[in-house]
């Protein structure tokens, strides 16, 4: 099957072709019929199969109608709104529009956060059909008045999952109020939770369910590998493996900003060529790095999961996890990076003792046993092969001797053990309950004497030595008196 066969007008065949495509993806096969029929969609497929160009070609093929080569801005309304989760998948689906359109009079911008709205204010003015954004700074543009949604006919969330984790499902139901009811949605994700499906159901009108694989399902073109390591060993095991493959790009992703700027340093340090890409560097120098890394003049590329979403390279060998993610879905994603449009990928992780639990989630998530490979030299901690395996952290299996003994217990009698054993009070040892200073306490309290002023009281007992005081112990020293205002009788 050709994608002239799938109903694309001869501008969108022509621009497919001059992008080197000749056959369409098994998504695209679904996809592009069914939007051009105009029904709703939700589409899933792995990540690098296709799925961009699995809604832009129709949506372009639906708004060349509208394509004119006027110069005035009301020949040129907004039409198709397309909602990205970060600043590069927005640009990297902007890419793919203005590749399948450079044969059509259609304009399309793309507009994200951390840049002067200045620019985008002016280019908006202009008039544009297609516009992509990330959902914070269309809705700044909302509230600024600088763009009219009222024409739209199709929109689009694209990586919608990624959007339910970052919190954009607010200002997404604000943008939907803000659309015409009369419109075809669609809805695309590299993977399927039960929770986007519940937001597709209220969102979306009668959609069309394409799934093109099992849910979470990751290429058969990529080779997974663990490598058990010590916390503390990560970095050098990193530097390790870096240097054995002294030709080969990686993606490296940790799970903080924090984590991204020291570990790119650290691999600065010894040599390897190396930057980092997180939420808090400028659109600027995130572009540049991008595109230093595209280029192959950066060879590692250390990356966030935010940060690294829409990084799209051709024929990326390694795809690394220097912190296993804490959400299993997020291990696809970072994977779908590399072994894209049927090129070999690897997926290396790092893990320690603490993420062996992670580990367990992953692999039951894509229903793969994961080989692992300990290079020598950096051994993982000792609790590696128990962390994990048990429910509750830190427990540890029953010593030889107890379980011999376990199974003599269980046959002997309650009663007759009870008799066996001696009393508790036996096996105690015996405290002393005589203090340091001679107090006795297991005595009752007495309260001392009060000091005796009569002179009888002071006298020296016949037969008693000298210095010794009748009584138990010695009288107190005279108390001060109380002042009369409180109750005392004063001084005399």
């Amino acid at each position: 099957m050709s994608f002239a066969d799938l109903g694309l007008i001869p501008e969108l065949q022509r621009a497919v072709a001059d992008a080197g495509y000749s056959e369409p993806t098994p998504i695209q096969r679904q996809a592009i019929p069914t939007v051009i029929a105009g029904h709703d969609v939700m589409g899933g497929a792995q990540t690098g199969t296709g799925k961009t160009a699995g809604f832009t070609l129709p949506l372009l093929n639906r708004l060349a109608r509208h394509a004119s080569t006027s110069t005035s801005p009301a020949r040129h309304q907004t039409r198709a709104l397309i909602l990205a989760p970060t600043r590069e998948l927005a640009m990297q689906v902007f890419e793919s529009v203005k590749t399948y359109s450079k044969y059509l009079p259609l304009r399309a911008t793309c507009i994200y956060g951390g840049v002067d709205m200045n620019p985008q204010i002016q280019e908006l003015r202009r008039g544009i059909e297609i516009v992509i954004a990330t959902p914070g700074r269309l809705l700044d543009h909302v509230q600024q008045k600088t763009i009219n949604l009222s024409q739209v006919e199709v929109l689009v969330l694209d990586e919608a999952d990624r959007m339910l984790d970052m919190g954009f499902i607010p200002d997404i139901k604000r943008i939907l109020s803000l659309l015409p009811a009369s419109r075809q949605s669609l809805l695309f994700s590299a993977t399927f939770s039960d929770e986007i499906k519940k937001l597709a159901d209220q969102m979306l009108k009668n959609p069309q369910l394409i799934e093109v694989a099992r849910r979470n399902m990751v290429s058969e073109t990529i080779t997974h590998r663990v490598h058990p390591v010590s916390a503390g060993l990560k970095r050098n095991l990193l530097a390790h493996l870096l240097r054995h493959q002294p030709d080969t790009q990686a993606l490296v992703f940790v799970d903080t900003k924090l984590a991204c700027g020291r570990l790119a340093h650290f691999l600065t340090r010894h040599e390897i060529s190396a930057d980092a890409i997180h939420g808090d560097k400028g659109q600027q120098q995130r572009t540049e790095t991008l595109e230093a890394f595209k280029s192959g003049r950066l060879r590692v590329l250390v990356a966030t999961d935010v940060a690294a979403r829409g990084i799209d390279i051709d024929e990326l060998p390694y795809v690394i996890n220097f912190e296993l993610p804490h959400t299993a879905e997020d291990y696809v994603h970072r994977i779908g990076r590399t072994g894209r449009a049927g090129h070999q990928g690897n997926a290396v992780s790092l893990v320690c003792a603490e993420e062996k639990q992670r580990l367990a989630e992953i692999q039951k998530l894509i229903k793969l046993e994961i080989p692992q490979e300990i290079v020598p030299g950096f051994e993982p901690e000792p609790e590696f092969a128990e962390a994990g395996s048990r429910g509750g952290r830190g427990r540890r299996s029953a010593t030889p001797a107890t379980e011999e003994a376990a199974p003599e217990r269980s046959r002997t009698p309650r009663n007759e053990g009870a008799a066996a054993r001696p009393p508790r009070s036996e096996n105690r040892r015996q405290r002393s309950t005589i203090a340091a200073d001679g107090f006795d306490f297991s005595k009752p309290y007495e309260p001392k004497h009060s000091p005796v002023t009569t002179q009888a009281s002071n006298t020296v007992t016949e037969g008693q030595p000298s210095g010794s005081v009748s009584g138990a112990t010695a009288p107190r020293r005279q108390q001060r008196p109380l002042a009369y205002l409180l109750g005392g009788i004063g001084r005399k």
